[in-house]
């Protein structure tokens, strides 16, 4: 049998280093790749498209989508003044990476939504976000551990049944939540919606807050996998 490919969202940057080379790049930390290849599927990155008629093209080839961590969701999107702590807007992500999840719902391809795109899964289905909080995120560039407690009866909670310590860096998270949505796990430290999901839909939506990919644990990957290979 054939393996699910699985499409993942790039970060856009102005300038990366490799070699000799500093130039323009389509980046995505190793660890989504790996984490793909881990659970059984095939990795395919998908930088945005100046074009985001092209994500119905694109979702359309995919057995199953990946919108992965990066920079913050622009206030503007959810109707929220900048908090002085948000970071830069990274527009061209923005405006791709709902165009796949618009399409990815459209057609029940199986989704899940790490970090911010999670959040901007929420933001989809008309959701807000915090727009800071403390206590998610390690020193810049290391990756935190915190406790997380799946809610019983739900996609999550069969493919997590227990709580678990999950790495984490983040620095906003689901205030309220969108249409549809339903939270599937919390943080055990604060509360914090730490995993939604479209229990209504036929297929696979899972938001996390966490980041499986900087961990040992496959099972979320593997379950989305499974789900593209139907």
């Amino acid at each position: 049998m054939s393996k699910p490919l699985i499409g993942v969202s790039t970060y856009l940057e102005p300038s990366a280093s490799w070699g000799v080379w500093n130039l323009p790049a389509a980046l995505l930390p190793a660890g989504y790749h790996r984490l793909v290849q881990r659970a059984g599927g095939l990795a395919a990155m998908l930088p945005p498209d100046e074009d985001p008629a092209a994500a119905a093209r694109i979702v359309s080839r995919l057995d199953g989508l990946v919108i992965s961590g990066g920079p913050d969701v622009e206030p503007v999107r959810y109707g929220a003044e900048v908090d002085p702590r948000t970071g830069p807007p990274a527009r061209e992500r923005d405006a791709w990476e709902l165009a796949l999840i618009d399409a990815a719902l459209a057609s029940g391809t199986p989704l899940l939504g790490i970090c911010r795109g999670h959040q901007l899964l929420n933001v989809f289905l008309g959701g807000t976000l915090v727009q800071h909080l403390d206590g998610h995120a390690g020193r810049p560039g290391v990756f935190d551990h915190h406790e997380v407690k799946p809610v019983p009866d739900t996609l999550l909670a069969e493919i997590l049944p227990d709580p678990l310590s999950v790495p984490t860096f983040h620095h906003q998270a689901v205030a309220r939540l969108g249409e549809g949505l339903v939270p599937s796990a919390y943080s055990a430290d604060d509360g914090t919606v730490e995993a939604v999901e479209l229990p209504d839909v036929e297929g696979f939506v899972l938001g996390v807050q966490w980041h499986p990919e900087a961990g040992d644990d496959v099972r979320i990957m593997r379950a989305l996998v499974e789900a593209a290979a139907g």
